[in-house]
């Protein structure tokens, strides 16, 4: 099951009924409080949608917002193609480190 983690503002606060209902934003305000905001993001998996909706939007910027293929195979093709494309694009922009001394 997919949990939808929406990050609360910097400037929530706890709803009237958390002391006797937490809900699941409480839940959030209370944690990003008590441990910090990046914290919060790491151990609800947030850094990861984030990094997700940041490649689809490369991904429709750079390719197109749709599938140009009109059968699976050959939407399988072009979706695999459109990957290497993008992989290979990142791998230039990528710096490289090599050991010096």
């Amino acid at each position: 099951m997919i949990k939808v983690t929406i990050p609360p503002p910097k400037n929530a606060i706890l709803s009237p009924n958390a002391a006797h209902n937490l809900m699941a934003r409480d839940r959030h305000i209370s944690e990003i409080a008590a441990h910090g905001r990046m914290a919060w993001q790491k151990t609800t998996g947030y850094n990861q949608r984030s990094r997700g909706e940041t490649l689809m939007g490369r991904w429709k910027a750079v390719i197109g917002p749709k599938l140009k293929a009109r059968n699976f195979e050959n939407q399988k093709s072009e979706a695999k193609i459109g990957v290497r494309v993008l992989n290979r694009m990142t791998e230039l922009g990528r710096p490289r480190f090599e050991r010096t001394a």
